[in-house]
């Protein structure tokens, strides 16, 4: 019996420790291969680096000392997709996020995310709140300005010395770069106390120096190697549910600035694709297509063009979803797909992938599909 006990004892002391070192073994070689695929960038690959402000930002204001006007990391935000708030101003995906998936990406992260080191698929830098001008929301926002910083830093830290000066060179000229800012420009106007700053700025005045500070970023990419762009205009805020008037109307002022900033915006990119040598650009068309679902719903599968899904007051125009902005009582829709708005200024995920689909494919131009330039590698 004895004999017989000490032979057993053996033969488990051998095959535990025949499974210690399967286990570790191949946990060493999963390990390492998955460090060997994370590094590699596919000979067909387009980064995605996204800028902007609330319609793009997918979580960024999680991680800044701001406060809840500038937030969505609480619930019923992300409810359709996620089944949790993540910071994107929306009941589920965004744009960026829809752009990511026909591109073979997966999801871009937010740059400022806790963990986040490894940048060739992209990075998001947008900020929920952010403009072009450092003026505007200062101090509660990452700025554009901040936003072309971190992207210099990843370009120079990670991209060209992690991977090398050419095969980062490289990558930085194959990817494309996603701009949707300068609505927060504008609404600040009407939203805070500016009638310093409009005294010293004509209507004009402005909206250069709104574009001015969009073409210096720009060209900031573009030195870093960036050649390849794809810009949204800026839709009709004036007629969001936030924005609208004592009647129902749309906040015409509002909707003058940035119906000449998209015209502005237009001269800019045909400017620059003169100036700067191999500098390609698609831009979409947010405002045209955002008004005619505005005015259509139904031709577009939707049943409101006007009310928000979220929020309080006549067209559920007060930015009280989630309850966390000084209102705590708010409605919430049945069917946020049924929806062009999901809060007061924000769009629901079902138009977000129907916007993202038309900036995918565009038109025969070549100035108007993002598919494009993935492509064009």
């Amino acid at each position: 019996m004895a004999t017989q006990s000490t032979w057993r004892g053996q033969l488990i002391e051998l095959l535990l420790i025949f499974f210690f070192f399967f286990f570790f073994f191949n946990f060493i070689s999963i390990y390492c291969f998955a460090e060997v695929e994370f590094n590699v960038v596919p000979e067909k690959h387009a980064a995605f680096f996204i800028f902007g402000d609330s319609f793009l930002d997918a979580g960024n204001n999680n991680y800044i000392n701001t406060t809840t006007l500038d937030q969505a990391n609480f619930w019923p935000y992300g409810q359709t997709h996620f089944r949790f708030p993540t910071g994107r101003f929306s009941d589920g995906r965004l744009v960026s996020d829809f752009i990511a998936e026909f591109a073979k990406l997966p999801l871009i992260p937010p740059f400022l995310q806790p963990g986040f080191h490894h940048y060739h698929n992209g990075a998001n830098f947008a900020s929920a709140g952010a403009g072009a001008l450092s003026e505007t929301f200062h101090g509660s926002v990452i700025e554009l300005k901040t936003q072309i910083k971190y992207f210099r830093e990843v370009v120079v830290t990670w991209l060209k010395r992690k991977l090398g000066k050419a095969e980062g060179g490289l990558m930085v000229s194959k990817a494309v770069y996603l701009f949707s800012i300068g609505t927060n420009d504008y609404m600040s106007l009407f939203l805070t106390n500016s009638s310093t700053f409009l005294k010293s700025h004509s209507k004009s005045q402005y909206i250069e120096l709104v574009i001015g500070n969009l073409s210096t970023s720009i060209k900031e990419v573009y030195d870093s190697g960036g050649r390849k762009f794809g810009f949204l205009n800026l839709p009709p805020i004036g007629c969001s549910p936030g924005m609208r008037d004592e009647d129902g109307g749309c906040l015409e002022e509002l909707s003058a600035y940035t119906s000449v900033h998209n015209q502005r915006l237009v001269k800019l990119l045909q400017d620059l694709e003169k100036q700067l040598k191999g500098f390609k650009y698609s831009l979409y068309d947010f405002s045209s297509s955002l008004t005619h679902r505005m005015e259509n719903p139904f031709k577009y599968g939707l049943k409101e063009g006007k009310e928000a899904c979220c929020g309080t007051g006549r067209f559920r125009g007060v930015f009280s979803c989630g309850g966390r902005r000084g209102v705590k009582e708010f409605e919430l829709c049945r069917n946020p797909n049924e929806h062009i708005f999901w809060d007061s200024y924000h769009l629901t995920e079902n138009l977000h992938k129907q916007l993202a689909h038309e900036l995918w494919r565009g038109s025969s131009s070549r100035h108007s599909s993002l598919k494009y330039l993935f492509q064009t590698i």
